[in-house]
């Protein structure tokens, strides 16, 4: 990779030594939009439809025969980018950038917005996230022109490491799956009892607990203490409540200690998360917890058992886990040393298998920095000191 970066560097200090003129998008491209409804989606369609998604849906009517860069106008604004050249139809909310200058190929543009747009737009927006954005903001993006000798090069650098990193993470990826099999074989394995050990219902490990109610007026966008519902439970909250309502709620009423394991009772039922102690509130009777007693029944051990539990009752699958349903289901219940002995060859496994620190997801990780680093120097270029790149 270092030869080819010297090649680029030799042909830019040879055809534009004084650096590269940039422009504005609206400059040099048609910014637009597409007129096309995701309902109007089909299989095997004979045109690609590109909504609001990564992924592409079909249809047999196309809007556009073009070469273009296409975008989000609303949902991954700034992560999402798809290049076409050919017929397709797009969605209404979803952009075009179809350039109109002969000084710039497309796939160049189509590699340098998609390392550039998001810093961009965050930058614009002075926000962590972007929920949608205009055509105004998309003609105002600057983007550099160096020779076409030096975007073709780019291009090929880029294609073929684009190319080779797709194989080796689709290889890393059968890797990881093959792994997670193989944890969830032993897993099973290992969480798998008869008579040999006691068993007891969930009802005789512990009282089962949630948090005190919170009304709608109560939550705010933005604030001080993250409030999970069940549709952000795991994930990354968008509703906050008070300092002074957390500190009151957690003094009068069930709290979860470090450790707990929460539980969805709704939704997907049976998601796990371990509390980690920091201040947080759960959505009551949505996300509940066992106050077991760690000296019959290890938090670790049990967050590793609801993994292998079939939450359903006698009707079948069921829509809500009510505590009457919980307290019934049993559990096995090892010497506190053999589920230890679990607990670390679980713990082994799920870093493997999950911790981007460790194993395959690191590995995937570091690939992936590896590219963005050759790609940002490829793409990085010294304007032109007449030029005023904002």
């Amino acid at each position: 990779m270092d030869k080819k970066m010297n090649t680029i560097e030799k042909l830019i200090s040879e055809l534009c030594p004084k650096g590269v003129e940039f422009k504005e998008l609206g400059e040099v491209a048609e910014v637009g939009t597409g007129s096309s409804n995701g309902k109007e989606a089909i299989d095997n369609g004979k045109y690609p439809l590109f909504v609001r998604s990564k992924f592409v849906k079909s249809i047999d009517t196309f809007e556009f025969d073009e070469e273009a860069i296409l975008i989000p106008g609303e949902g991954g604004v700034g992560e999402i980018f798809h290049y076409i050249n050919g017929k397709y139809a797009l969605h209404q909310r979803a952009y075009r950038i179809h350039f109109i200058t002969p000084k710039i190929f497309t796939k160049f543009a189509y590699y340098y917005l998609y390392a550039n747009f998001l810093p961009y737009i965050l930058k614009k927006s002075l926000n962590a996230t972007v929920k949608s954005i205009r055509k105004p903001m998309i003609e105002k993006f600057h983007i550099p022109i160096p020779p076409l000798p030096v975007q073709e090069e780019i291009v090929k650098i880029l294609d073929t490491f684009t190319e080779l990193e797709a194989e080796l993470e689709a290889e890393l990826e059968a890797e990881l799956e093959a792994r997670k099999k193989q944890y969830e074989y032993y897993r099973d394995e290992l969480l798998t009892f008869r008579d040999e050990v006691e068993w007891k219902t969930l009802g005789e490990i512990g009282n089962i607990c949630m948090c005190k109610r919170i009304f709608k007026n109560e939550t705010f966008m933005s604030g001080e203490i993250p409030f999970y519902k069940i549709g952000t439970f795991g994930k990354e909250a968008n509703a906050f409540i008070t300092q002074e309502l957390y500190d009151e709620y957690r003094r009068k009423y069930s709290f979860p200690k470090k450790g707990d394991v929460l539980l969805s009772a709704s939704g997907t039922i049976g998601r796990r998360v371990i509390y980690n102690g920091e201040p947080a509130y759960f959505q009551d009777s949505n996300i509940i917890w066992i106050d077991n007693h760690e000296n019959i029944v290890l938090n670790k051990y049990l967050y590793y058992l609801y993994a292998i539990i079939e939450w359903k009752t006698e009707g079948g699958t069921i829509k809500r886990l009510y505590n009457d349903n919980l307290k019934k289901i049993k559990i096995p219940i090892p010497p506190l040393s053999e589920q230890e002995r679990i607990v670390a060859i679980l713990d082994k496994f799920d870093a493997l298998v999950n911790d981007i620190s460790a194993g395959l997801p690191a590995e995937l990780n570091a690939r992936r920095k590896q590219y963005e680093y050759y790609r940002n120097r490829l793409l990085t270029f010294k304007p032109l000191e007449t030029d005023h790149v904002g």
